[in-house]
């Protein structure tokens, strides 16, 4: 029987340092794990299966999604697929712990949809489009086209920030991380009056 939990929602267009500020905290709040999400694309690097994503075939997915398993789920780029698995919030409540997300912008939404006050949704804010453009074109992991893809999807993405419960600035981000640590240890002991 699982004993339902919070959930910390950290969505943003990529390469805006969501990623970063979740592995801050990661590290400084014991309380809280990480979400792992499913995907249907290839690994990058030193990613790890069932660490850094689920890696499953597009053909496992579908199936999935016909059996009801996500609890949100998106065709993020063209033919593929990322998304949440029930299970997977399930497990991490029966551990007495706190999800937390690293997760697109619309699985964001509507994760904060599906769970309303048990969720915080925290949009992190890039200084600009083109500070933004200037971090993923510095990675150095993306074609040129997928960039592209990459630049299209951000520009959208800015706009939903204001459907977030609090849009978390990073033009800096050892305040970003402290600013998102107070945030999110506020949500999980909230101070009774």
């Amino acid at each position: 029987m699982t004993k339902e939990g919070k959930l910390i929602i950290f969505s943003a267009p990529s390469g805006a340092g969501k990623t970063t500020i979740v592995h801050h905290l990661l590290k400084k709040i014991p309380n809280l794990e990480f979400s792992i999400s499913a995907t249907t694309r290839q690994r990058r690097g030193d990613e790890v299966d069932k660490k850094d994503y689920y890696f499953i075939s597009k053909e496992e997915f579908l199936h999935r999604i016909a059996k009801k398993q996500f609890v949100e789920f998106e065709e993020v780029y063209t033919g593929t697929f990322y998304g949440t698995l029930r299970e997977e919030i399930e497990r991490i409540w029966d551990s007495g712990k706190t999800v937390i997300f690293d997760i697109d912008v619309e699985g964001g939404l509507h994760l904060k949809r599906k769970y309303a006050e048990q969720a915080l949704a925290i949009f992190v804010q890039p200084p600009s489009l083109e500070v933004l453009k200037q971090r993923l074109t510095g990675r150095g992991t993306d074609s040129a086209e997928k960039l592209q893809e990459r630049f299209v999807k951000a520009e959208k993405e800015l706009n939903y920030a204001p459907k977030f419960d609090i849009i978390l600035k990073n033009y800096d981000l050892n305040t970003a991380c402290a600013e998102a640590e107070k945030l999110v240890t506020d949500f999980i002991n909230p101070l009774t009056p």
